[in-house]
C-alpha cells in the first residue's frame, strides 16, 4: 500500500483521514489524519503516527503519554479515500483518559479482549495463572472443564435461574476460548465457519 494509491482529489488539504480500530476487540478509537510523511513513518515504525492540523506538524500517537497505538493492518477504503488502521493500544487513546474518542458501550468486544488474554496467557505461562494451569495440565482437563460447565450452564437454564445461568454461561465462554486456544482456533475462525453455513 502507499500513499499515492489513495484518491485526496476531494479534500483540499490533500490530508487522509484515518480510522482507528482496536484490532483486538473491534471497538473504534478514534479519527485522524494523515500526510504522507505521517503514512510512511506509520508503516517504518508500526506506531501510529498522524498530521495535527491544528500545530501543522507530525506527531505518534502516545509520544507524551506513552500510550501509543501499535499498528497491526491497515486498509484503503472501497473508494480508496480512507484509511481503517487496526492496532493495538497501549492505555486510554482518547485525551479525557477513556478508551475511545468514542462513547460506545464500555465492554463493547470484550470477549475478543479475552480471547488475546488468553492467547498471552498462553504464550507467557505466568506462574500464578489459572489459565496457566490449565494449559499445564493439556486438553484432556481443559475439555473436561468445558464439558463441566456446559452441563452446569443447562442445568441453571432448565432450572429457570437467570443470575447462575449467567455465572456458568460466562465460565463456559472463558474455557471455550482457552479450549479454542489450546486446538489453534480463533473467534475468528468460528465466525468464518458460522458465515460459511448462513447461506
Amino acid at each position: 500500500m502507499n500513499f499515492s494509491d489513495f484518491d485526496l482529489s476531494k479534500n483540499s488539504d490533500a490530508l487522509l483521514p484515518v480510522v482507528v480500530q482496536d484490532s483486538s476487540t473491534l471497538k473504534v478509537l478514534m479519527v485522524a489524519y494523515m500526510n504522507e510523511e505521517a503514512f510512511e513513518k506509520t508503516k517504518a515504525t508500526k506506531l501510529a503516527t498522524f498530521y495535527s492540523r491544528s500545530r501543522n506538524a507530525l506527531w505518534v500517537k502516545g509520544e507524551t503519554s506513552g500510550n501509543y497505538i501499535e499498528v497491526e493492518a491497515m486498509y484503503a477504503d472501497c473508494d480508496n479515500d480512507t484509511l481503517l488502521l487496526m492496532g493495538k493500544p497501549h492505555g486510554p487513546v482518547c485525551h479525557r483518559g477513556t478508551k475511545s474518542c468514542f462513547d460506545t458501550k464500555e465492554n463493547e468486544g470484550f470477549i475478543r479482549k479475552l480471547q488475546a488474554v488468553v492467547q498471552q496467557r498462553h504464550a507467557d505461562m505466568p506462574k500464578e495463572s489459572y489459565t496457566t494451569y490449565l494449559y499445564n495440565k493439556g486438553v484432556n482437563k481443559i475439555a473436561q472443564k468445558v464439558g463441566e460447565e456446559a452441563v452446569e450452564t443447562v442445568i441453571e437454564a432448565v432450572a429457570g435461574n437467570k443470575e447462575r445461568y449467567l455465572y456458568e454461561a460466562s465460565d463456559l465462554i472463558y474455557h471455550l476460548l482457552v479450549l479454542n486456544e489450546q486446538m489453534g482456533v480463533t473467534l475468528e475462525d468460528i465466525e468464518k465457519e458460522l458465515a460459511s453455513r448462513h447461506k
